[in-house]
């Protein structure tokens, strides 16, 4: 699970001003903010030990890497296999995601692919895997609501 770290309005408010500048240096982010470079650094460093901020790969559209298709699978799995089989999918490339369900599917898992039939491809190596009983795809049409974390910065930046 992520880290329990909770965020005060200060760490929300240096989030937000890095989400606007992602390559502004921590002089730059204590200017803006009207804090102190070190205030900025000690709590970036912070931040980024107890992974609240995490890598940059969101930004990256994987279209641009040629896998213009997106679709996600929902895995039922062997129960005592679960680790493994987890494990297996980390080694796909094309695996983006992998959460761990309640109700009839055990893992939802996020792909990407570059047309039907490689999707049809990663498919059958999910089904593969030891411990996989049963998969289904549900191919994206169009994202409605792209990734975004702005509006609960926002809330936490004023203090609710």
């Amino acid at each position: 699970m992520p880290s329990a770290q909770r965020l005060d309005a200060t760490d929300a408010r240096i989030l937000l001003a890095l989400g606007r500048s992602p390559r502004a240096t921590a002089v730059a982010l204590a200017d803006e903010l009207g804090l102190s470079r070190n205030t900025v650094q000690s709590r970036l460093a912070r931040l980024e030990q107890g992974e609240a901020l995490r890598s940059a790969e969101h930004r990256i559209d994987p279209a641009a890497l040629g896998y213009p298709l997106t679709a996600f699978v929902t895995v039922q799995v062997v129960q005592r296999l679960l680790g493994d089989v987890g494990r297996s999918l980390a080694a796909v490339p094309e695996v983006l995601r992998v959460h761990g369900l309640t109700g009839p599917s055990d893992l939802l898992v996020h792909v990407v692919a570059a047309d039907a039939d490689d999707l049809y491809r990663i498919a059958g190596q999910m089904l593969e895997i030891p411990g996989v009983e049963r998969t289904t795809n549900a191919l994206v049409m169009r994202e409605m609501v792209p990734y975004r974390i702005t509006p609960l910065l926002e809330r936490a930046a004023a203090g609710k």
